[in-house]
């Protein structure tokens, strides 16, 4: 889910022929998700293979990291680690959602109402850990870089777009820029439209860049202040304030410097819950231990995997994989696997 500071956020409208040759960290566990969410039936059920396996995820992993490679960017793919303690809660809660939304799923399709269906079928998605070993045994055989996050994957991706070893991190949550990462890019996972039933319109994605100096002097605050804000309003780590929007909390903190400065906050919110969660954007638990370059495809692996596996057709596999060779072998081998 993320922080919500959507509306105090500037984003830049750029293009993959603009993103060309740069390593981009992406929050993987968010891809999936979107991935499973998305890459459905009529009737709102996940692909399978014969056995029974969800397919989804591979479906959107690797047919999305094939485009992304053509359009020239190299993607690092950044796996979570063990939560934050005071995650547990947040995860709880969205279990019970997915719990929920299973029930009404089923209830829709016994009913008929398929687009219903559809919509609490998502919102049901839940990533099992096979699924996760599914996709990082996918991304090995295409040489595509995989890091292990010993604990949050936007914090480690933030870290490493920090110390340069990637442009920037590729998420569709905001929390990275409260981990400090210069740069954000999002709906580089995603095609198609975004629907707003309740607007009655459709926006078409496109990749976004956000540039957390640019959001930082735009507001003139500081990080320790986006981080204040995104407290006040709720992160994966705490509620936030009843009633406090980001817009909201960027006023309070513009006037009062700090959460503690705002005058009857205590009685609305654990103070000493806030310094436990800016600790964990200001001192996140991250490794070294990664490398960001690309290795050469086993496309052996990658049909035996998908094709006599998981079902995929074998034809479009080594056409996408055809698709990656011809634009590898345009490319500097400097740039991709250096």
């Amino acid at each position: 889910m993320g922080v919500n500071i959507s509306k105090i956020v500037i984003r830049e409208k750029t293009s993959f022929e603009e993103l060309s040759g740069r390593k981009i960290a992406l929050d993987a566990y968010n891809a999936l998700y979107q991935f499973l969410s998305i890459i459905r039936d009529a009737s709102g059920n996940p692909l399978r293979d014969s056995h029974g396996n969800i397919t989804s995820h591979l479906s959107g992993l690797f047919y999305r990291t094939v485009n992304l490679i053509e359009y020239g960017l190299q993607p690092v793919y950044v796996f979570d680690g063990k939560s934050p303690e005071r995650k547990l809660r947040e995860i709880a809660r969205r279990k019970k959602i997915r719990e929920e939304s299973k029930l009404k799923y089923l209830k829709a399709l016994e009913e008929g109402r398929l687009e219903e269906a559809r919509r609490y079928a998502a919102a049901a998605t839940i990533l099992e850990s096979y699924m996760v070993e599914d996709a990082k045994k996918l991304l090995k055989a295409m040489g595509v870089p995989i890091v292990q996050a010993p604990s949050e994957g936007e914090a480690q991706a933030a870290y490493m777009a920090i110390k340069g070893d990637v442009w920037a991190a590729g998420s569709q949550d905001y929390d990275s820029l409260l981990f400090g990462s210069p740069r954000v890019v999002r709906n580089i996972t995603l095609t198609g439209k975004v629907h707003y039933p309740s607007k009655g319109i459709a926006v078409k994605l496109e990749p976004e860049i956000i540039d957390l100096k640019r959001v930082l002097e735009a507001n003139k605050i500081t990080r320790e202040q986006l981080i204040d804000i995104g407290i006040l309003v709720g992160t994966d780590y705490n509620e936030g304030v009843k009633g406090i929007g980001p817009k909201k909390a960027l006023e309070l903190i513009k006037r009062y410097k700090r959460i503690e400065n705002i005058p009857g906050i205590g009685e609305k919110i654990n103070l000493e819950e806030v310094n436990e969660v800016r600790e964990i954007f200001l001192k996140p638990e991250v490794t070294d231990d990664y490398d960001v370059s690309m290795k050469p495809i086993d496309e052996d692996e990658i049909i035996n995997f998908l094709c006599y596996e998981r079902d995929f057709s074998e034809t479009r596999v080594k056409k996408a994989i055809r698709r990656i060779k011809e634009k590898l072998s345009k490319r500097s081998l400097d740039l991709w696997f250096g």
